[in-house]
Formats: C-alpha cells, sequence, structure tokens
C-alpha cells in the first residue's frame, strides 16, 4: 500500500509531497517533492491508495449562501443573530466546529483567513483527479481525504505547536526525533535531513500518516445526519488510534 501526503500551499514553493510505501508491519518513506506543482501532485496520486490534504476541499455552505443572496441582493442580511455568532457562523464549516469541539483546536477559516487562496488550489486539483477518473468525493471515501497534521500531531502526543518556519528549526528537528521514537518502524531514509530542515515536509510526512489512519478505519467518520452537507464542505479524517497501530 502507498499513501501519500501533500502539505499544499498556494503557491509550489511551499507545498511538499510525500510518499510512504507500507509493507509487513513497516512503512518507508520512498519520495518526497518540493517545490510541488499541480502536475507533480496528480503524478504522485498515480497508484496510492490514499492521499491526504492538508488543506480545506470546501467552503461553508452558510458562507456559500451568504455570498450568493448578497452579491445578487437576494434578501437581507440576517439581522436577529447576534453580530459575532453571525459571523462566526459563516466562517466555519461542520468539520471546523467538530475538530473545535473534540480536540479544542480551531482550524483556519477557509472562508476569512487566507488558506481560501489554498483552498481554491485545492479545488483545481480536485477537478484534475476527477479528470483523470479517480473518486475525490470530500468524506474522505475516495482517493483525497482533508487531514489536519497539528490535529495528528496532538492526538500522538507529540508537540503541535510552534516548529515551523526558521525559527524554530530546533523544535522541528526534535519533532523528527520523536517521530523516530514513537515509530521506529517508520524509516525516513534518506529524507530524514529534509524532515528536519522543512516543516512543509515534515507536515506531508505526517498527513501521508494521516492518509493511513483514514485507510485503516482509524478516523472519525462524518455525521450520517449531515452528510449531505459535509459532502459539499469536506470533512477532517481526526485519527482515532495510537500511531503504532499504522503498522497494520
Amino acid at each position: 500500500m502507498r499513501t501519500v501526503g501533500v502539505d499544499l500551499a498556494a503557491q509550489p514553493e511551499n507545498t511538499a509531497i510525500a510518499v510512504i510505501q507500507w509493507d509487513s508491519g513497516t512503512a518507508r518513506l520512498v519520495e518526497v517533492v518540493r517545490p510541488a506543482d499541480d502536475d507533480a501532485v496528480v503524478r504522485c496520486t498515480d497508484g496510492a491508495e490514499k492521499v491526504g490534504i492538508d488543506c480545506p476541499l470546501g467552503w461553508p455552505d452558510t458562507f456559500l449562501t451568504f455570498l450568493y443572496r448578497h452579491h445578487f441582493s437576494a434578501g437581507p442580511v440576517d439581522m436577529h443573530t447576534p453580530p459575532e455568532e453571525w459571523r462566526h457562523s459563516l466562517a466555519y464549516r461542520l468539520t471546523d466546529e467538530y475538530v473545535r469541539e473534540v480536540r479544542q483546536m480551531t482550524p483556519l477559516s477557509v472562508a476569512t483567513d487566507r488558506i481560501g487562496i489554498t483552498a481554491m488550489r485545492a479545488a483545481r486539483l480536485q477537478g484534475l483527479l476527477a479528470k483523470q477518473g479517480h473518486d475525490v468525493n470530500r468524506l474522505g471515501t475516495g482517493l483525497i481525504v482533508e487531514v489536519y497534521p497539528a490535529a495528528g500531531l496532538k492526538h500522538w502526543d507529540m508537540d503541535h505547536r510552534q516548529y515551523k518556519g526558521t525559527k524554530n528549526v530546533t523544535a522541528l528537528d526534535g519533532l523528527v526525533a520523536k517521530l523516530g521514537e514513537l515509530a521506529p518502524w517508520l524509516d525516513l531514509g534518506q529524507f530524514k535531513d529534509i524532515c528536519r530542515a522543512s516543516d512543509h515536509v515534515f507536515d506531508a510526512v505526517i498527513a501521508a500518516l494521516l492518509a493511513r489512519a483514514c485507510v485503516l478505519g482509524k478516523t472519525d467518520p462524518p455525521d450520517k445526519a449531515q452528510r449531505d452537507r459535509i459532502a459539499r464542505e469536506g470533512w477532517i479524517a481526526l485519527p482515532t488510534c495510537p500511531l503504532d497501530a499504522l503498522r497494520g
């Protein structure tokens, strides 16, 4: 089995891809790509069981309805809900609220944060993969699944804050060492140094591990009662297992 992790950014320069090969209780990082354009992402998905993408795959239903009604003057803005509560309801998806509730973490808002630009790229990638015949549903049951590396790190008892950027390279080095302690069966091979030097590559590796958890059915499933909305907005696959359980 191969799983792929993509730390997606608006530009290829800050996008990284990690490909992990799984076999008989071991895992090996077999390819790293950075920078990575859209063609590289599509190429690396070839033969993959699951691709974990660190980026929102859709926008909040509430936000899109608001934009449509405002753009076409199709109705008044909600004047009854308290302003802050109303804005919050537009900014976050159901999956974002779920992450906040069960993991006490708040993902970036795809509606109001700069990550919206990256999500536009993710939408294009979904189109490119669909054109090749892949199932790219946003529930995570097809080729791709939305992942949140910080939530994975927190669940696996690793530091999920302040390891990004050149000023935190020491912390990143410690994270790579911690990953080696918790998952001695994961061979980073020739790519260990780049994992220690680039938080983008490290996040891509974690995304590939989260993709593996999704394949094994060891992530929180979407709420069946909200399935239609989640299929539009996207669903973050949160791990429910220890890191060692990924060995299979």
